[in-house]
């Protein structure tokens, strides 16, 4: 019998014998092994599935090769937080102070919970089998700003296998009316919040007078914009999450520096803006480590650095996973399945 693969057909076609023993008998074609295989299927398509009786395996052909069905694989529930992004600063020349740091992007898919950027349900998990490896990095928090009047910085990307999720976007000095930065959650601006990544945050506030700058944006709601001479911009809130046994709240975004008092950073981490025209009251407070809240900004000094991100596998308590010296994690069991969290580094981990 040929191997037909896969064909097309239109409107009043006629399947003579061979098309229909070709196409429609077989749920899946079966050869002795590759050579019978590569004799009768001379032009796979990519899709196209195939069982070796040789070595009882299915194969399927992804466009350029003939791979093997991974067999065995199980499910990867995670949490992938970026590092936030560093608060901004004024100074004394000028008339608007800092924007608070946006909030490391936010992506889960962990069931029944939400992700960033408004993704009620998350997204969907991923799958690996005993020999499979992957990277795993956890962002670090993107510095503040190092002096009265300049940028914050953004926040470095944390990456799980094929899920990345993207640095907090800095907040913007008050030196000049700009946009924050964009990033996972948009950093806050005094000419327009910063921009988000789709599906990871929100964007960042605006300090729309004099002496105040915007607040980050953060995982479930945008920076507050300024509208009157009042503390900065507050933080937006990040998300709650109950992954590692209890609700936890990450990715909040900075505050933004202020003329009167301190603003709040986000729930989930963000750091307080700064106010005043000196001393320890104006410095922006940092974002706190490993929930990717960002920077808060200052009024005339440095601003906060974003907290560095974290990275958190959940899966079957009967894999074991070997993990590269480049990563700082534990592990947790409970209820046949394992949780391990990644802190710092990058590496590569393999089943």
């Amino acid at each position: 019998m040929a191997a037909g693969g896969f064909k097309e057909f239109v409107a009043g076609e006629t399947l003579d014998q061979d098309e229909i023993n070709d196409y429609l008998m077989q749920g899946m074609l079966v050869f002795a092994g590759t050579a019978a295989r590569g004799s009768a299927i001379t032009s796979p398509v990519e899709g196209q599935f195939s069982f070796l009786k040789d070595s009882d395996t299915v194969e399927f052909f992804d466009g350029s090769a003939w791979v093997a069905l991974a067999s065995g694989a199980v499910e990867f529930e995670y949490l992938v937080i970026a590092g936030g992004g560093g608060g901004g600063s004024g100074d004394n020349a000028s008339s608007f102070a800092g924007g608070g740091g946006g909030a490391g992007g936010y992506r889960s898919a962990v069931s029944g919970e939400a992700s960033g950027g408004g993704l009620s349900s998350g997204e969907n998990p991923l799958f690996f089998a005993s020999g499979d490896s992957f990277t795993v990095t956890v962002g670090a928090g993107g510095p503040g700003a190092s002096s009265p009047g300049s940028n914050g910085t953004k926040g470095s990307n944390s990456v799980f296998s094929v899920i990345t999720s993207e640095g907090g976007g800095f907040g913007i000095s008050g030196t000049a009316n700009s946009q924050g930065g964009s990033g996972g959650s948009g950093g806050g601006g005094n000419a327009g919040g910063g921009t988000p990544a789709i599906i990871q945050g929100f964007a960042g506030g605006d300090g729309l007078v004099a002496n105040n700058g915007g607040g980050g944006g953060g995982a479930s709601q945008v920076g507050e914009t300024v509208t009157g001479v009042l503390p900065g911009g507050d933080g937006g809130n990040g998300v709650d999450s109950s992954f590692t046994g209890s609700s936890v709240s990450r990715a909040g975004g900075g505050g933004g520096g202020g003329y009167s008092s301190r603003s709040s950073g986000g729930t989930g981490g963000g750091g307080q803006g700064g106010y005043g025209s000196s001393g320890a009251a104006s410095l922006g407070l940092p974002g706190t480590v490993n929930t990717g809240g960002g920077g808060g900004a200052a009024s005339h000094d440095t601003g906060g650095a974003g907290g560095s991100g974290v990275v958190i596998l959940k899966y079957p308590d009967t894999v074991t996973l070997t993990i590269g010296g480049g990563l700082t994690s534990s592990t947790a069991s409970a209820g046949g399945f394992k949780v391990t969290t990644f802190t710092a580094g990058t590496d590569t981990v393999s089943l």
